[in-house]
C-alpha cells in the first residue's frame, strides 16, 4: 500500500466568501458602538430581547427580492419533519413573530431593542457581506406618525452617541405611502398581485446612490446587466411609469414645510398619498418643537428602504462628513442605518391591524465609516506583560498580575514557552507597553524591572551598536516591589 493512500485527509484552512472573521479590535469597537446605542434606547424606555438565528421560513415571510424558492436570497433547511428553517435575514421579521406569539402578556406598545447577527444568501462584494451585525430599536403596537418621529429622533440621537458631531450626518425621511399612490397611477396595483413588481421597484429606486439615474431607470425597465455580467431583471414599468417614479424621487427640498407642499401636488387626487403628506406634516411639527431641524433631519424622496414590509414612513441615517481612501479620493458611504413604519408584519399572524415601527444600523457598515473618519477610538489598552523570568516564581508572577488588575489594570502573566528575549517579542507583538521582569534576585531585594517598551523602541532607533544598547539599558527602570503598582500606572500616564 502506498504512502498517500495512508495520508491523513487534511481539510483546506479556508472561509466561505461573505463571511469574515473579527479580531480583537474589531470586535471591541463593535460592542462599544452596541453599547452606545443601547445607552439611547435605555433612556428612552425601550428593552432589551433575543431572538433565535432561525425561524420557520414561513414566519419570516417573503420581503428579500426571492423567487418562489425558500432558500434563495435567505440560508434555510429543512427540519427533519420537513419544515422549511430559515436563518433571519434581519432582527424585525423575528420580533413580529416574538409579539405574534406573545401578544396577550406583552404591554402595548411594545419597545424592544436588540442586537445581533444576520443571514442573507447573496453575492457578496466589498462592503457586502452574508453575515453581519445590525442593531434595531422597535415599537409595536404604536398608531400614529408621533412614534415615527420618536424613532427618527432615535436615529439622530445614536449618531450623536457614536461620536459624530451635527452636520456630519443626516436622517433622510419619506413616505412609502407617496409612492404606492404615483406607482396605482402607472399601472401597478397596491394588491398582492402587484407586490413583486413594487419590491422590484424599491429596490431599483434604493439603488439610485450607487447605480445614479441610468441604472434605476434600466432597472425600473427591462433590466440591467452589471459590470461582472450578472442580469437583474427590471420592474417592467412603462416610459410613463419610469419618468413618474425619477419625477418623484427629485421632488424634495432642503425646506421640509416645502417639500411637502410640492408633494402634494405631485400626488394629486390619490387618497393613499394625501395620506402620506399629512404624515410627514406631523411628523415635522414634532421635528420642529423638539429642536430638530433639518440640518439633523431632512425630507428626501428619494429614500424608500429595499425592504418589502415597509407600510408608511420611511427614513435613512446618512455619514456626510467628508471621507477619502488612501490615495485622497472621496468614498461615498451612503446610509448606515434606517427604518420606518411596518404595519403588516403582527397582522399576517394576528389577522388584525397591529402598527409598527422602527429603527435599525448596520454595524459594521457603520464601523467601517467611522473608522475611514479616524472617529474610532481605542478602547482597550494592550496588557501589561509580566514575564516568566523564572518557572519557580509563577506564584510570584500572578499574584503581581491580580494586583495590577486590582488597580485597574489589564496584565497578563507569559505562560508560554521560550526565554526572556521570545517572551520580548511576544509583548511587541502584543503591542504592550510595558514588560514586567522578576527574578529571584530582584525577589530577594524587593525589587522589580519595568520596561517602557514604546520609548524603547524609540530610543533604540539611536542606538548603534549591542555594546551600546547593553550598557544604556534605555526606557527601563527598578523600582520597589511594594510600590510597582504606583510605579506602571506612572508610566503609562
Amino acid at each position: 500500500m502506498s504512502k498517500k493512500k495512508n495520508k491523513p485527509f487534511r481539510p483546506k484552512a479556508r472561509r466561505p466568501r461573505g463571511f469574515e472573521d473579527k479580531p480583537a479590535e474589531l470586535l471591541r469597537a463593535e460592542r462599544k458602538l452596541i453599547d452606545a446605542a443601547f445607552s439611547v434606547y435605555d433612556m428612552h424606555g425601550f428593552e432589551p430581547l433575543q431572538t433565535p438565528a432561525f425561524e420557520f421560513a414561513d414566519a419570516l415571510g417573503k420581503f428579500l427580492p426571492d423567487e418562489d424558492r425558500p432558500n434563495v436570497g435567505v440560508f434555510a433547511l429543512q427540519d427533519d419533519d420537513e419544515q422549511w428553517l430559515s436563518l433571519r435575514y434581519d432582527l424585525t421579521a423575528p420580533l413580529a413573530r416574538f409579539v405574534a406569539e406573545n401578544y396577550d402578556a406583552l404591554a402595548k406598545p411594545y419597545r424592544r431593542y436588540q442586537a445581533g447577527s444576520v443571514y442573507r444568501n447573496e453575492k457578496p462584494g466589498p462592503g457586502r457581506f452574508r453575515e453581519f451585525v445590525q442593531c434595531d430599536a422597535d415599537s409595536v403596537g404604536a398608531a400614529g406618525p408621533a412614534a415615527d418621529a420618536e424613532m427618527i429622533m432615535l436615529a439622530a440621537e445614536v449618531m450623536r452617541a457614536a461620536g459624530l458631531k451635527d452636520g456630519q450626518y443626516a436622517v433622510r425621511v419619506n413616505n412609502r405611502k407617496l409612492l404606492d399612490g404615483i406607482l396605482e397611477s402607472s399601472g401597478v396595483p397596491n394588491t398582492d398581485e402587484g407586490a413583486i413588481q413594487r419590491l422590484q421597484v424599491l429596490r431599483a429606486i434604493d439603488k439610485l446612490d450607487r447605480l445614479g439615474e441610468a441604472g434605476v431607470e434600466a432597472l425600473l425597465g427591462e433590466g440591467r446587466e452589471d459590470e461582472s455580467g450578472d442580469y437583474t431583471k427590471g420592474a417592467g414599468l412603462g416610459a410613463a411609469g419610469i419618468k413618474a417614479v425619477l419625477g418623484f424621487t427629485t421632488a424634495s427640498d432642503d425646506d421640509r414645510g416645502n417639500t411637502i407642499v410640492a408633494l402634494e401636488k405631485l400626488v394629486g387626487a390619490s387618497e393613499r398619498g394625501l395620506d402620506g403628506c399629512k404624515e410627514l406634516a406631523t411628523i415635522d411639527s414634532i421635528l420642529t418643537a423638539t429642536g430638530f431641524g433639518p440640518d439633523r433631519v431632512s425630507y428626501d424622496t428619494s429614500i424608500v428602504r429595499g425592504l418589502g414590509y415597509y407600510t408608511g414612513p420611511v427614513f435613512e441615517a446618512e455619514l456626510l462628513a467628508d471621507i477619502r481612501d488612501k490615495k485622497g479620493r472621496p468614498v461615498r458611504i451612503g446610509s448606515i442605518g434606517g427604518g420606518g413604519r411596518y404595519d403588516d408584519l403582527v397582522s399576517r399572524f394576528r389577522g388584525q391591524a397591529v402598527p409598527a415601527t422602527g429603527f435599525s444600523f448596520g454595524v459594521s457598515r457603520f464601523l467601517s465609516a467611522l473608522e475611514r473618519m479616524d472617529a474610532l477610538e481605542q478602547s482597550v489598552k494592550p496588557p501589561v506583560i509580566i514575564c516568566a523570568f523564572d518557572r519557580s516564581l509563577m506564584g510570584q508572577y500572578f499574584t503581581m498580575a491580580a494586583e495590577l488588575r486590582a488597580g485597574g489594570i489589564r496584565a497578563e502573566v507569559f505562560v508560554g514557552s521560550g526565554n526572556v528575549t521570545k517572551q520580548m517579542k511576544y509583548a511587541d507583538r502584543r503591542n504592550a507597553q510595558i514588560a514586567v521582569l522578576m527574578g529571584e534576585d530582584e525577589l530577594a531585594k524587593g525589587e522589580v524591572t519595568l520596561k517602557d517598551l514604546y520609548l524603547g523602541a524609540e530610543a533604540a532607533k539611536a542606538i548603534q551598536s549591542n555594546e551600546e544598547w547593553k550598557s544604556a539599558r534605555p526606557a527601563q527602570e527598578t523600582v520597589s516591589r511594594d510600590g510597582f503598582v504606583a510605579a506602571v500606572k506612572a508610566m503609562l500616564a
